[in-house]
């Protein structure tokens, strides 16, 4: 009998390769069933956008790691400083989600409840971070070395330059996730209700077919660096579940407890008319385009906020190369024409980019959409085109709407480390 050796090398390896992408793809699902039970032990409850997100669980990891250190972890503001901040970057877009979760939050670690009246209540030093909250959240390139001498140098209500490199961190971050939140179309209704609440009929079986789910805040469940615990033991698994019904039986009163706080967003907002425009149609000459070969994330950005925010450049590096490695059915080439086409709106360009390549590559329809998500996350105002029209499937619209976050995220923290930058030489 003659064996054809060759064709059993073929389906060997075959098999092989087979074996192999079964226990990659189960190593994700266990990978995002942890993180969800992870989160229903420690909140008690999901949440919509998270959802959208554990559908790729490596990039979830990095998000919630990165939120969870400026939020919570070692730095200079203290944590109910953190939350109003939070509170004020979400009210620039009118997300009442974000604004509702950081009133929550604010409470929890001590703020003081007047605060939540409105931004004229809060102490000096906050109302002094609105004007570079608005800034940043409509006309990123209007940030300068201006802004930042006048909040370093305002008497005794003045801030430290580590203080305000947090606080500038954590309003990009803010409103770049408000982005998502609008793209994921989250933010629909004022009720914290319907936000936080469980979906009917959720189970943690559905982690495995990929319909993860988990909470925004953490709350203590990432630590940072090599301190951050595995939990790939099935011991820790077992001890989750043991967890998660003592946390979901607090559920109802601490929803009730959000649906009061449920803020009024105008209340943290001042000169509401300020918004996005158009960089490229803009009149006046003096705003250059801002070039990368000039000052770039890795070059100059990753460094200075690395030194001057312990850890923080490496958290989010890692999130920027994740979303740029996420597994799509869109090719490199789209990926960067996104990316880039995003950047446009905020005057940053590439040298060496061919920019006829946006329009060869992206529909019209998928073009309006990111500008929508992009520069108008505002649930008070109409968008460039219906969310509900969108010309991609569920799971491209969240690969979409994560590029819009990140290339949104690293264009404001671009404009503001430069602003500081310049304020340092000069």
């Amino acid at each position: 009998m003659i064996i054809c050796t060759k064709n059993m090398d073929y389906r060997l390896a075959s098999q092989c390769q087979f074996v192999k992408t079964q226990v990659m793809v189960n190593c994700e699902k266990e990978r995002a069933s942890v993180l969800c039970m992870k989160a229903l032990a420690n909140r008690g409850r999901l949440d919509t956008v998270s959802q959208q997100m554990a559908s790729h669980p490596q990039y979830l990891e990095s998000f919630l790691r990165t939120q969870h250190y400026i939020l919570y972890m070692d730095g200079p503001l203290p944590l109910p400083y953190r939350h109003y901040i939070a509170v004020m970057a979400a009210a620039r877009h009118h997300c009442r989600y974000l604004v509702s979760l950081h009133s929550a939050q604010f409470l929890r670690v001590g703020g003081d409840p007047l605060w939540l009246q409105g931004l004229e209540a809060a102490p000096p030093r906050l109302q002094h971070l609105d004007h570079i909250n608005q800034v940043l959240a409509h006309q990123p390139w209007l940030t300068a070395r201006s802004h930042i001498q006048a909040l370093l140098k305002t008497g005794e209500q003045c801030w430290s330059l580590a203080e305000l490199v947090q606080a500038v961190v954590l309003l990009a971050h803010v409103h770049s996730l408000c982005s998502f939140v609008f793209g994921s179309d989250s933010d629909c209704t004022p009720s914290p209700r319907v936000h936080h609440g469980t979906p009917p009929g959720y189970c943690l079986c559905d982690a495995a077919n990929g319909n993860t789910a988990l909470s925004h805040h953490p709350a203590g469940s990432v630590e940072k660096g090599p301190r951050r615990r595995s939990l790939d033991s099935s011991s820790d698994v077992a001890c989750l579940r043991e967890q998660i019904p003592k946390s979901q039986e607090e559920m109802k009163e601490r929803e009730e407890e959000e649906a009061e706080l449920s803020a009024d967003p105008s209340r943290f907002v001042t000169d509401p008319e300020f918004g996005y425009q158009e960089f490229a149609r803009r009149e006046e000459d003096h705003f250059q385009v801002f070039r990368l070969q000039d000052y770039s994330w890795e070059d100059h950005g990753f460094s200075l906020v690395n030194r001057l925010y312990s850890d923080i450049g490496h958290l989010l590096d890692e999130r920027f190369r994740n979303v740029a490695s996420l597994p799509s059915p869109h090719s490199p080439d789209i990926k960067r024409a996104i990316w880039n086409y995003i950047h446009c709106f905020y005057g940053i360009r590439y040298d060496d980019y061919d920019y006829g390549e946006v329009n060869r590559l992206l529909e019209r329809g998928l073009k309006l959409y990111i500008k929508a998500v992009a520069c108008y996350p505002d649930s008070s105002k109409t968008p460039l085109c219906p969310l509900s029209w969108v010309p991609i499937n569920g799971s491209e619209k969240v690969h979409v709407n994560l590029l819009v976050m990140e290339a949104r995220l690293q264009a404001e923290l671009l404009y503001a480390l430069r602003a500081i930058t310049q304020y340092m030489i000069a």
